[in-house]
């Protein structure tokens, strides 16, 4: 098994192709969405960690592997008579929601819809936010799998900050249009879990793409994956190295972060002596990761099980003057919910996964609904390609099991826990994550109640742009890896 935070082995199968005589989908919407004159951030010139005096610094370069992501072409559409969750208020009922210009237009009990809008009949349907997952590898732990695809982790030394999950992102994974399929429109891509530092996240927007640079989630804030617990320790332990002790990890973060900043003071400096070209301190991308965790910049996503060593990581946080953004799996997180509460710190967490490890052995599943009633951030995360598919079931799981513990989550509360609260901890929430007014229109129509295990995403919209429709081959996206295999050759 990789070394990272799933208890099971990265898959390694193939999406079904299930009419392998249709035109490879994926490949023609990329097309759409990422122009090669548009692709001028991959020609950009390599950094190294030590850069030549005469190079600006980060802060004043331009964004290196920019965003080249525009939303595909879009129509006024307008769903209406539909049962809404919109993630920022009241359950409506027999509602509409307008989507125009890439936005979320209007939502209410009475919308009119443009002339020359689609109008689509929600009567018995539900529509949701699109589902945001915070953990995902998709990309990098790709499909069909093996060593030419395993790029998740860079287990070579405990800390490898100066990484980036988005270089190893793979846009042909044939498991994003599984995952869109699910409804899931933004992604959090992280390294694995080998590493105290593993490196950069990105966020993506799930659409079709030639480059990871057309599904990058613009203005989308880097997260730094952390991992501490069994996971180092084992990595680097048997190897015969440090760290192979708990009291090792927390070591090799600490003296990780004084040298960053010690970096920082340094770069601060020089700025306030003219920041003259010739004397910048020599660019260092390990440190350069730290010091933007430092600044605020890069939001902490910190793979962490047990209770008390989350109250250690919250301690060196203050010790250091950073904020976790998110606990990822948090086994033990319904432990400290309170603190996580006050703290205003995430937990991105199972449903039921339990007891593959000596440090998930105290996880229940009323994890998550113990968490959402002492008011902390409760997230459903997949950690999974074939979690991500089904996130509102294990939303739904996670509710049933509160509600056997005598809590009660509402409707209005889980589909927080795969929308905005997600959003929250990634740094998108200002922009996607609700049915709000103004907010990207992300946004899936399903055929019931989406806590139902019948119930299927029926339509999703990225940008107000429809790009899936279960009852339209040519709105089901295909990757170019897929093209012309056939059926017998890949499996659910």
């Amino acid at each position: 098994m990789p070394e990272s935070s799933s208890p099971q082995p990265r898959p390694r199968r193939r999406a079904r192709c299930s009419d392998p005589w249709r035109l490879a989908a994926w490949s023609l919407l990329a097309a759409l969405v990422v122009p090669l004159a548009g692709c001028a951030a991959a020609t950009a010139k390599p950094q190294t960690a030590a850069g030549k005096p005469g190079d600006k610094p980060a802060a004043e370069a331009p964004e290196p592997y920019a965003s080249t992501y525009k939303p595909l072409p879009s129509q006024p559409t307008l769903i209406k008579n539909a049962t809404i969750l919109t993630a920022a208020g009241p359950r409506l009922q027999g509602a509409s929601i307008l989507l125009r210009d890439g936005k979320v237009a209007a939502v209410g009990a009475t919308v009119e819809a443009p002339a020359d809008a689609v109008v689509v009949d929600g009567t018995g349907k539900w529509v949701t936010p699109g589902l945001i997952d915070t953990h995902s590898h998709l990309g990098v732990y790709a499909a069909p799998g093996g060593n030419g695809l395993d790029d998740g982790n860079e287990a070579t030394a405990p800390n490898t900050a100066e990484v980036w999950a988005e270089h190893s992102v793979w846009p042909q994974d044939p498991q994003f249009p599984l995952a869109l399929a699910g409804g899931v429109t933004t992604m959090e891509i992280l390294p694995g879990s080998a590493n105290l530092f593993g490196g950069r996240s990105v966020t993506l927007k799930n659409v079709p793409s030639i480059s990871v640079q057309g599904m990058k989630f613009p203005g989308a804030p880097y997260g730094l994956k952390m991992a501490c617990g069994e996971n180092p320790k084992r990595v680097y332990g048997t190897k015969g190295r440090a760290p192979s002790t708990r009291m090792g990890n927390f070591a090799g973060y600490r003296s990780s972060w004084i040298r960053a900043r010690a970096y920082l003071d340094k770069l601060e400096r020089w700025k306030k002596e003219g920041s003259d070209p010739a004397k910048r301190p020599d660019r260092d991308l390990q440190l350069e990761t730290l010091a933007g965790v430092l600044e605020g910049k890069i939001l902490v996503q910190n793979h962490c099980y047990r209770a008390d060593e989350m109250l250690q990581v919250l301690d060196m946080a203050k010790e250091f003057g950073y904020k976790v953004s998110s606990f990822h799996h948090g086994v033990e997180a319904y432990k400290i919910r309170d603190v996580l509460a006050r703290e205003g710190v995430c937990g991105s967490l199972w449903s039921n996964w339990w007891g593959f490890k000596i440090e998930a052995y105290d996880g229940i599943p009323q994890n998550i609904a113990l968490m959402d009633e002492a008011g902390a951030c409760a997230i459903v995360h997949s950690d999974s390609a074939q979690g991500i598919q089904r996130l509102n079931q294990d939303a739904a799981k996670a509710m049933r099991a509160g509600r056997e513990a005598g809590i009660d989550p509402s409707y209005e509360a889980a589909v927080r826990w795969i929308t905005i609260n997600p959003a929250k901890a990634i740094g998108v929430d200002k922009q996607t994550g609700s049915l709000e007014v103004g907010k990207m229109a992300d946004v899936v129509l399903w055929s019931g109640d989406p806590f139902s295990i019948y119930s299927k995403p029926l339509q999703v919209w990225i940008d107000g742009a429809l790009i899936f429709d279960r009852d339209d081959k040519t709105r089901q996206p295909t990757t170019d890896f897929e093209l012309g295999l056939p059926a017998k050759e890949v499996a659910w």
